[in-house]
């Protein structure tokens, strides 16, 4: 006959729990190893932009170790920041970013808001083929928008070539598409209730978007301006081919065009120039990372 003590009863829930409690440990330790791989991945290239940053050219071209600065200097900052040219590509750029934006919110937010709450014929699959657009890569377009600026500089004697502020033009149709598509999926997740509620009390549309909507689905607003802004600043094809002259250029194109010259790189100013490009990004995403995260799961996973 067995005889099942209190000790017998409680050894096989302890060996359960410890089993489970052991495998968390090895998957946090998992976890933590490919967390680092992932840090020392991307983290070395920026390290790396920042100690060359530092050098001469003259250490840069030397054969020394690569990543020790032997005699520190900044004088690749003060020689760029105390250059017009990179002061109008900063505000070119800045100017861009921020008009992009601006447009971009408006149209996508109002969009979202009629595919997602005012349901009408064709809205899913006008709602599918808004992000599908964003599917077809900027390679294949600006071929096909070369021959409309010509079409317009004939017809119209208009001029859209080689100026920052057709850039405004050509960049929400990169982040109209991908903001529209975040915004439905947000607009989708909040209940059906609080606008029924709204349009019940007698308000109009406009209002249940600007008192209701737009409020409750902040995160998703933060996301996608940062997704526009981050297109926006960092964009490189587009400015490469619609702007030539040198004081019609942002940020990317200007770094690249103005410090290689010929085979000469001048790599210290480069990767100065490629550091404080980096910095506003750098900045919005440490500060507004959290909404970006949840604007981006509820557009994922919504709608």
């Amino acid at each position: 006959m067995t005889v099942v003590t209190a000790d017998s009863a409680t050894a096989a829930p302890r060996q359960k729990y410890g089993s489970i409690s052991k495998s968390r440990r090895w998957a946090l330790r998992w976890s933590y190893f490919f967390l680092i791989l992932f840090a020392i991945f991307f983290l070395t290239p920026p390290v790396y932009m920042f100690i060359t940053s530092l050098k001469t050219s003259a250490e840069i071209s030397a054969a020394t170790n690569p990543w020790w600065v032997f005699n520190p200097t900044l004088s690749n900052y003060i020689e760029l920041l105390t250059q017009n040219q990179y002061l109008v590509f900063f505000r070119n750029s800045a100017i861009v970013s921020v008009c992009v934006v601006a447009i971009t919110m408006v149209i996508s937010v109002l969009a979202a808001f009629a595919l997602a709450r005012m349901k009408f014929w064709g809205s899913a699959t006008l709602a599918t083929g808004v992000f599908l657009t964003y599917l077809i890569p900027e390679t294949l377009l600006f071929i096909p928008l070369f021959k409309t600026f010509a079409f317009i500089r004939d017809a119209l004697d208009i001029e859209l070539m080689n100026h920052w502020w057709t850039l405004i033009i050509l960049y929400p149709t990169l982040t109209v598409p991908f903001c529209t598509w975040i915004m439905i999926g947000y607009f989708a997740s909040i209940p059906k209730e609080l606008d029924e509620a709204a349009l019940i009390d007698g308000a109009t549309w406009r209002q249940t978007l600007t008192k209701i909507f737009i409020p409750v689905a902040l995160p998703g607003i933060i996301a996608a301006t940062i997704f526009a802004f981050t297109v926006s600043w960092a964009q490189f094809l587009y400015p490469l081919a619609f702007t030539t002259s040198t004081d019609q250029l942002v940020l990317p194109v200007g770094i690249v065009t103005t410090l290689i010259k010929g085979d000469v790189f001048n790599w210290g100013q480069i990767m100065t120039g490629a550091l404080l490009g980096a910095a506003p990004p750098l900045i919005i995403y440490a500060f507004l990372m959290d909404y970006y995260i949840a604007g981006l799961t509820a557009g994922a996973t919504k709608g």
